[in-house]
This record gives structure tokens, C-alpha cells and sequence, in this order.
């Protein structure tokens, strides 16, 4: 048996974001088609960050985010059609409900569903709003609950589940393949799971980073070349030779689009994945009509995605930079303080939770 009522680490306030304090909350009521997690770790995500201190915009404080969620399972509804079993490892990311009815859930697209939900900060019925994984159990439609392949190691899965989605979902869904040229801008979080998953799937991978600081973690990771767009004339070297380039940067400030954009073979694709705060971009026509470029956006992946991701990690032995803390008011208020300040090698995963909850 497990409470009825859950426990986790919530921020309060925007001024107090960097000290996140044990919260107990009722979840909404579970239905049939819902499955409980019984949480054993959770990755750190820089949507956490950008939830909790409010640059965002507002937040339904007191807030326990976290969507890079792996548990145990511990309560399957009885309308459950996905085979998933009491005891088994699972993972949740950063969705938790859609309609999936509509035309875009029907086509592997639910995603961008017009009712869809997020994992933590969302309002369900009866004014219940979701609370994420830094906690002791979520309760999530059974949808969005994934299998993770035995082989998976919980510490280095927990940021696929946002991170390692976000970057692979544009790769995959624009041809990330042999003999394609891709491109990945910001070495980070994303980023270094950018290169990861471009090489898993087959293609040439480029890093793109602002000096050579994370070259050698670059090409440690796979990377088959690296640019530094300090350099004078960076981009005349290698204009026109990308076929898809995935930004991953969190931050807008300083980055010359134009250049960017000139890398592109023609027809290329430039996706934005990284979400800044502020005004973002700003394109002229013109820079977009030289090569035929397009520009675009992706968000998280689906289930479909997560899915095929997972089980590519596994057969591909997938090894990201995974740093580790004990889930805690001092853990939690540490790791996101550091996600924060860009003090991670590039990923944190929360652990321990059986010390927290026993």
C-alpha cells in the first residue's frame, strides 16, 4: 500500500526558488486509465528553472516540478490498454494528458493537442494542479507512461525523458540519417543529446559552440566536427553545408541568426528547440530566401518517439553526462541553483529518494 496523499519538494515563491521546502498534496482522484509511479529518481531540466523563478511567466506556487521522471509502477487503472504491470521500471516526461481524439493526437501528434497537459503546473478537473517528480509518487494517464529497456541505467535514462526527447524528436522528424549533414548549436543539456542521438541515427554531427571550452566533450560524445563562432568568418567556411541544424542554445543574446541561417544547404531546416527567455528572434526575408531555408520549432516528442529514442538508446549504449544529487530540500534547491548558473556536465539526475521516502 502507499498514502493517499503525496509528499515532494516545492518551490513557494518566485523569491524563494533556490530553496525548495517538503510539501504534502492530495493528487487528483485516479481513474481508470491512470497508472501511479512510485518515483526513484528524476532529472533536472532547465524548464524547471524557468517554471520556478517565474521567467516563464506565472506559476501556481507552491510547485514541485520535475519531468524527467523514472519508478516503479504501483497501481494500474482498470481501463489500462498499454500492458504495463505493478513493479515495473517506467519512465514519464514532460506530458501528462491529452485528448487523444483529435486529428493531432490520431496522427502521433499529441504534442501539439489543444488539450494537452503538463507533467507538473497544469490544472486538471476539480482545480487539481500537477506536481512533477521531485516527489515520492506521480500519478499520470497511462499514455504517457513508458517502458524503459532493462539495459538503461535509471541515472542516465531519467534525462532522456525531456532533454534526450527534445533534442531527438527534430532530428528524427527531419531526416536525421546517413548521409545528412546536421548541425547542433549549444553544448549543453540538450545539446550533448543532440549529438548523441544525430550519431545514433546515423548522420554526420557538427557542434556548434560559441568558443572551443567544449570541444573536447564534443568529440568525446561523437561529434565529427566542431565550429567556434568566435572565430572571424566562421560562418564563410562553412556556408551552405548543413542539412538540418537543431538549436538547443537558452539564450538569445548575442547570437547572429543570419549567420547561422547561411550554413544551411539549400532547402535546409533550421529548429529551434531552446526556449529563452525574453523577445527571442527576429528574421528578415531576405536571409531566409538565399538557400530556400526553412525555420521552425519543435516541441518535446511522442510517445511514438519516446518510445523508438529508448529502445535506440539501448541497442546504441547511449552514454550522456550525467551528474547526481540526493533528492532533498538541500539537493533540489543545490541542482536547480546550478542549472541555473550552467554548473552541470550536462545533466543532473536526482536520486535517493528512498531516503526521503521510505
Amino acid at each position: 500500500m502507499y498514502p493517499e496523499t503525496f509528499e515532494g519538494f516545492a518551490v513557494e515563491s518566485a523569491e524563494t526558488w533556490t530553496a525548495p521546502k517538503r510539501h504534502e498534496y492530495k493528487p487528483r482522484p485516479f481513474e481508470d486509465t491512470d497508472i501511479d509511479i512510485k518515483v526513484c529518481a528524476c532529472g533536472v531540466c532547465g524548464s524547471d528553472v524557468h517554471t520556478v523563478t517565474g521567467g516563464w511567466g506565472a506559476c501556481p506556487y507552491p510547485l514541485v516540478v520535475g519531468h524527467e521522471i523514472v519508478g516503479h509502477v504501483v497501481k494500474v487503472g482498470d481501463a489500462c490498454k498499454t500492458g504495463l504491470k505493478v513493479g515495473q521500471r517506467v519512465g514519464v516526461g514532460a506530458q501528462a494528458f491529452a485528448c487523444l481524439q483529435c486529428k493531432q493526437c490520431k496522427a502521433d501528434n499529441e504534442i501539439y493537442c489543444a488539450h494537452q497537459r503538463d507533467t507538473y503546473g497544469s490544472e486538471f478537473p476539480g482545480g487539481f494542479i500537477s506536481q512533477g517528480g521531485y516527489s515520492s509518487h506521480v500519478r499520470v494517464h497511462e499514455y504517457f507512461v513508458f517502458p524503459i529497456p532493462d539495459s538503461l541505467d535509471t541515472k542516465l535514462v531519467a534525462p532522456m525523458l525531456c532533454a534526450g526527447a527534445t533534442a531527438f524528436s527534430p532530428l528524427y522528424r527531419n531526416g536525421a540519417a546517413p548521409g545528412k549533414k546536421v548541425g547542433i548549436i549549444g553544448i549543453g543539456g540538450i545539446g550533448h543529446f543532440g549529438i548523441l542521438f544525430g550519431k545514433a541515427l546515423g548522420a554526420e554531427v557538427w557542434a556548434i559552440s560559441r568558443s572551443d571550452a567544449k570541444k573536447a566533450d564534443a568529440i568525446k560524445l561523437g561529434a565529427d566536427g566542431y565550429i567556434a563562432t568566435k572565430e572571424p568568418n566562421w560562418a564563410e567556411k562553412h556556408a551552405l553545408s548543413f542539412d538540418i541544424i537543431v538549436n538547443c542554445a537558452n539564450s538569445s543574446k548575442g547570437f547572429n541568426l543570419d549567420d547561422y541561417l547561411s550554413l544551411l544547404d539549400v532547402n535546409g531546416r533550421f529548429i529551434n528547440v531552446g526556449l529563452p527567455e525574453g523577445d527571442g528572434f527576429q528574421i528578415h526575408p531576405f536571409k531566409m530566401m538565399g538557400n530556400g531555408a526553412t525555420f521552425g520549432f519543435s516541441h518535446i516528442a511522442s510517445r511514438k518517439e519516446i518510445l523508438y529514442m529508448l529502445n535506440l538508446a539501448a541497442e546504441k549504449k547511449i552514454q550522456p553526462m550525467v551528474e547526481t544529487i540526493p533528492v532533498g530540500e538541500s539537493g533540489c534547491g543545490e541542482a536547480l541553483r546550478r542549472c541555473h548558473d550552467n554548473d552541470v556536465k550536462y545533466r543532473f539526475t536526482l536520486t535517493d529518494y528512498d531516503k526521503q521516502f521510505a
